[in-house]
């Protein structure tokens, strides 16, 4: 059979291995180190923008983090986009605070404007006026976000920005990762590009970014012993992390053409299909990076996810359903929830494809044999 061919793998080339030996070299073997500034130097310049980034160890606690310095607190709500990971939601538990999910729009997938400001309206009747809010720039592409700044800058909510997916993408010839308050990115092992495991709190200023760096570090004073007036977390990149991190920054331009490569190959691919659409923006202000190439099973197809899913395992392909939204998820049944069923009925249809940058020619050609074949079957 076929080597296996995988939704999205990292793609590790010569200079992510030539700094990680240098870090071993020079035995910075630890969170600090020439590599860590390195990486972070790489993402601000890539940015062009006010941005003041801080590696950590996941965007996970970049988010954490970014929640923190808005002073959320244990009994207070945010606003966070349903249509995502979990991890978008998960640190503002951490803090005592409740996730309020709102639904999507179908014209990008992220947090709807309208069901957002229906949210904020409703929450400050109930005297709950969210601390926050998380919107998602989801598998790479792009909120209305000038939308969702504008709503929150009318009622003055701060803003997180969670592009986990989205490095490379842009909004109206702007960077992802560099609206709101605060940004953050993920470099997973199955991002665009990868330190592992590891993420990225972009600050606007750099107080916030030395109060980042402050929290990550345990929350250390200036002394010369160890002395603690706030708790702090063990949050910092390492530096061999981060060298791999750099050398990937060095191919991020290619990482990116290779994953729209394969999401107009998948176009072409379904081309005229009545069963099956590619997920994609008409709106040139959106630019995605299509990190992940997603498609919508129509509801009158003669097949549905699962059995798509099933076929392509059988032959060593593998894709996933999209996101479950968190709001239907066991863990957050009591959470609040506005919108309808978009988010769902998204999930219920909807199917991420293999996109991985290292996908090679053949890889595509097999894959187009295989789904062929399927929808012949069908």
């Amino acid at each position: 059979m076929k080597s296996k061919i995988w939704l999205s793998s990292p793609h590790i080339g010569e200079m992510e291995q030539y700094y990680v030996k240098e870090s071993f070299s020079e035995n910075w073997i630890a969170p600090v180190g020439p590599h860590i500034i390195g990486f972070e130097t790489a993402i601000d310049k890539y940015l062009k923008r006010s941005s003041f980034s801080t590696a950590l160890v996941s965007g996970t606690a970049a988010i954490h983090l970014a929640l923190k310095l808005l002073n959320v607190k244990a009994g207070d709500e945010v606003l966070c986009q349903s249509f995502t990971f979990v991890a978008t939601a998960n640190p503002i538990t951490y803090l005592g605070a409740t996730p309020v999910f709102v639904d999507s729009e179908i014209e990008t997938w992220n947090m709807c404007p309208n069901y957002l400001e229906e949210a904020i309206i409703d929450r400050i009747k109930l005297k709950k006026k969210p601390k926050a809010i998380i919107f998602v720039d989801l598998y790479g592409m792009p909120a209305k976000i000038d939308e969702i700044l504008e709503i929150a800058s009318q009622y003055n909510i701060p803003v997180i920005e969670d592009a986990a997916e989205a490095l490379g993408s842009e909004y109206k010839n702007k960077k992802c990762g560099t609206f709101g308050d605060f940004s953050i990115f993920s470099f997973n092992g199955n991002k665009i590009i990868t330190t592992s495991g590891g993420g990225v709190l972009v600050s606007r200023n750099k107080e916030d970014k030395e109060k980042t760096l402050f929290y990550a570090t345990q929350a250390k004073e200036k002394a010369l012993h160890y002395e603690h007036k706030e708790i702090g977390f063990n949050y910092r990149l390492s530096n061999v992390c981060a060298a791999i991190g750099k050398g990937q920054m060095e191919v991020l331009s290619k990482r990116i053409a290779r994953r729209q490569l394969n999401h107009s190959f998948y176009q072409d691919l379904f081309k005229g299909s009545k069963d099956i659409t590619v997920f994609k923006s008409e709106d040139t202000n959106f630019k995605s990076n299509y990190w992940l190439t997603c498609i919508l099973i129509n509801t009158q197809a003669h097949f549905n996810k699962t059995e798509f899913i099933n076929y392509l395992a059988a032959h060593n392909i593998e894709a996933r359903p999209l996101w479950k939204p968190l709001h239907l998820q066991p863990v957050f049944t009591n959470n609040p929830f506005y919108g309808t069923t978009i988010s769902s009925n998204l999930f219920n249809q909807g199917v991420c494809l293999p996109s991985g940058s290292n996908m090679s020619l053949n890889d595509r050609l097999f894959i187009a044999e295989v789904l062929v074949e399927f929808i012949k079957r069908k």
